[in-house]
């Protein structure tokens, strides 16, 4: 992957996760859809916070997201749907930067997940970003999207038509 590959991928994984977002109605918030399922806020903050990701995956060789010594950063804490929106927004034009001011030099070279200081993966750089960041959010705003329909709120297009809005 190169960095306008990696631009232009952004770029349409966010405008997707995006439309979804913004049909979360507030009042819904707190509906999940099993006991042992995020909430409604849960899964769509941490939709949010994934471009916010770009930067320990370009920046570092290494990430441990579960250390042996500590807890991972805190999740932010999200009041209203558009402050979740707000917040993907915040995260995909600070991690399009950084992939701005990066090369295909960096995107090729290694970077290593940890889990309690134990490696998982390494995979060059343009792959996690691929795999872990945007495939990461196509699937979570595709769960997102069952959550709305199960909710009873209608599911937005992203890449065609739903069943509730059928017209492109």
């Amino acid at each position: 992957m190169t960095t306008q590959q990696a631009l232009a991928a952004l770029g349409q994984v966010v405008a997707g996760a995006k439309t979804v977002l913004e049909a979360v109605p507030d009042d819904r918030l707190d509906w999940r859809p099993h006991e042992k399922s995020w909430t409604m806020k849960e899964l769509a903050g941490h939709l949010a916070n994934i471009p916010g990701w770009t930067m320990p995956t370009l920046a570092m060789s290494e990430f441990d997201i579960s250390p042996k010594d500590g807890a991972p950063p805190p999740q932010p804490a999200f009041e209203t749907a558009a402050d979740i929106v707000k917040a993907l927004e915040e995260n995909a034009a600070r991690a399009r930067v950084l992939i701005e001011e990066s090369n295909d030099e960096v995107l090729a070279s290694p970077w290593t997940m940890l889990v309690g200081g134990e490696p998982r993966f390494t995979l060059p750089k343009g792959v996690v970003f691929r795999t872990f960041i945007l495939d990461h959010m196509i699937h979570h705003r595709a769960q997102l999207g069952v959550y709305l329909r199960l909710a009873g709120v209608p599911v937005p297009q992203t890449f065609g038509p739903t069943a509730d809005f059928p017209e492109m």
